[in-house]
């Protein structure tokens, strides 16, 4: 079943939060444009959900700063038939990771932490390795540290503390001598927390929520307590033998709030990606630390900055954002930082293709088809 709402109503009732940024010639009927490309979306989403049997998800496209589409599709549980709304709160997974970036961002840019230094000056307990690692390294994913390991993305065990969850990985050797390869780790940014805990003298969480998510007015952004009710979190979902899908397992993902444990909503997203467009909540140097890819040893380029995925188009269009995958939970973060349009998608299911999303985003920036 799909839950329409109306895209002219949400603006009115709020959503619109962005202020306007310099905009490209506009069409002859801008509002009739805008809601062909909407519509056009929408058949998109209804289609996937068809074909791929997703059980929901929900969307919000912004253009120029403003929301121009926001609307959730199928349930945000099965068995009750809870549908999905815009208020419907999904697992974000690695889309956490760019939130947490924006902790360094700042803490890089108030001098209170150096992001080229040791890992140990902020985490004296992580032990020292055959290299020496730094802040930037693991946030591109150039350190060396480990990801996952057989069923430990499965994990239902509550860690109390940003420090407990390093007990998993830290005494594993690095892969490899940090800056010589990309190497892929959640890990790594469960220790980026421990380094905002140990630069900022807050806990990781009060920090984002004091520092990152309350001055977005990102109110529906929060980390995925399994043991506590959490108004709006949808049910989560994973693909039986057949492809049906079922419930997920039961998870508890306190071992990896920074790098995966958090909940949103595609509008908190598009708040988060706004702020990220140009500088104002973040200086020019700090949106480059993030959103530049980072070079290995050989010169070659990554195609990851610090939390941020970049990339182009086949248009040459520059693309920053981030992906998601969870238990129970895949989400798309996509962004054009020079036209403001940003696609925001989640999904309450493992290991959803997120093509659609990515087909919505060049659909927006292509814009309109003349008469």
């Amino acid at each position: 079943m799909t839950r329409r709402f109306p895209v002219l109503p949400l603006i009115l009732i709020g959503i619109m939060f962005f202020s306007a940024c310099a905009s490209a010639p506009a069409p002859s009927n801008p509002d009739a444009a805008m809601t062909a490309l909407v519509d056009s979306a929408r058949t998109m989403i209804e289609a996937e959900m068809q074909a791929a049997n997703l059980p929901g998800l929900s969307i919000a496209v912004a253009v120029d700063g403003q929301v121009v589409w926001a609307e959730g599709f199928g349930h945000a549980d099965r068995e009750t038939g809870q549908p999905v709304t815009p208020a419907s709160k999904f697992r974000v997974g690695s889309v956490s990771k760019p939130f947490t970036a924006t902790a360094v961002a700042q803490l890089m840019s108030d001098s209170r932490m150096d992001v080229d230094a040791p890992i140990q000056t902020w985490v004296p307990t992580f032990p020292t390795k055959e290299w020496t690692i730094s802040t930037r390294q693991v946030g591109g994913h150039i350190a060396g540290i480990r990801h996952y390991e057989g069923d430990e993305n499965l994990s239902a065990v509550e860690y109390p503390t940003v420090q407990a969850g390093l007990e998993i990985f830290k005494d594993s050797p690095l892969l490899f001598e940090p800056g010589t390869r990309y190497a892929y780790s959640s890990y790594g940014w469960n220790l980026i927390s421990a380094v905002v805990e140990g630069a900022s003298g807050q806990d990781f969480l009060t920090y984002m929520d004091e520092h990152v998510f309350g001055p977005l007015g990102m109110t529906s952004t929060e980390a995925d307590w399994a043991t506590r009710d959490i108004a709006e979190r949808v049910s989560f979902y994973v693909r039986d033998e057949n492809g049906s899908p079922v419930p997920a397992p039961y998870v508890d993902n306190s071992y990896k709030w920074a790098g995966g444990g958090f909940l949103s909503t595609p509008a908190d997203m598009l708040r988060f990606a706004e702020a990220h467009r140009s500088p104002g909540f973040l200086s020019q140097e700090a949106l480059d630390f993030l959103q530049t890819s980072q070079q290995l040893a050989d010169g070659s380029a990554t195609g990851y900055g610090f939390g941020w995925t970049t990339a182009e188009d086949d248009a040459g269009r520059r693309l920053v954002g981030h992906t998601g995958g969870s238990v129970g939970g895949t989400t798309l973060l996509t962004m054009n930082p020079e036209t403001g349009i940003v696609v925001a998608m989640a999904i309450n299911l493992s290991g959803a293709d997120l093509s659609v999303g990515r087909r919505i985003m060049q659909l927006f920036l292509d814009g309109p088809t003349p008469d």
